[in-house]
């Protein structure tokens, strides 16, 4: 299976990938800032966006070695939420083919745990998991709300999250189905920190899903954003531009 890939602009590669339940187009609002400095690479994960959905591939290694496969050599890679675990693991299993990482809004390990207080409660997960057996849709959309809770332009944010999410086919059932279990086991702690691939890190100040607590738990630059939420490249999207400019130096 090939996941589709949308590309765009010029200069060294930047791959972004999305988050559960979200496709490549969560991306768009960003490219304008994006696309003179990097040829950027907007990926959908399985079964979301334009990408099919395979049965069997469901561990953190398929979703990764299946990125892997359409990343260009030498790429920076960021990863929000979901795709941040993807973004790590890709660090451990080929980090010859990673310039540099950014992390935005995610964490090595979602659900939280013993010594771990940085995590969501599984119940909350396995509520979500629950739910989408018997309304996917309504699931999904209150998702996007827990995404912006608490920040300052929740409204105007929620807004953008809606109009990109409904921009593609629904995700598949099962896809869903994997990508909250990838979020509810995966427990990638300790990070190495001998890699040669540098490790940055975004949070948002607000996020209810990935505490800002989180930070000094963290190895390598981290940066909190003051007022963000869980969506902090849609809510401050010239500040995360300006971020990713700086990695180009690592390419």
């Amino acid at each position: 299976m090939k996941l589709a890939t949308h590309v765009s602009g010029t200069g060294p590669g930047l791959l972004l990938i999305h988050g559960w339940g979200m496709n490549a187009a969560v991306w768009q609002p960003m490219l304008p800032l994006l696309e003179d400095d990097f040829h950027v690479i907007r990926v959908d994960l399985p079964g979301h966006g334009h990408s099919p959905w395979e049965d069997g591939l469901d561990s953190l290694d398929d979703w990764t070695e299946a990125v892997l496969a359409v990343a260009p050599e030498g790429a920076v890679w960021v990863g929000w939420s979901l795709g941040g675990l993807l973004m790590q693991r890709a660090r451990i299993l080929a980090p010859e083919r990673l310039s540099a990482t950014l992390g935005i809004a995610t964490t090595p390990c979602f659900a939280r745990r013993e010594n771990w207080p940085h995590g969501i409660v599984p119940e909350v997960l396995r509520a979500f998991a629950a739910e989408l057996q018997g309304d996917p849709a309504r699931t999904l959309r209150r998702f996007l709300a827990l995404q912006v809770q608490g920040a300052a332009d929740a409204r105007a944010t929620l807004a953008v999250l809606r109009r990109e999410f409904d921009a593609c086919a629904a995700p598949h059932p099962r896809a869903l189905d994997a990508g909250l279990k990838l979020l509810l086991e995966t427990d990638l702690r300790p990070l190495p920190e001998d890699s040669p691939v540098p490790l940055h890190w975004l949070l948002g100040e607000k996020d209810t899903l990935v505490p800002a607590s989180l930070a000094g738990a963290l190895p390598g630059p981290v940066e909190v954003v003051p007022g963000a939420a869980h969506a902090p490249f849609l809510s401050h999207p010239e500040l995360c531009a300006a971020r990713l400019r700086l990695l180009k130096s690592h390419v």
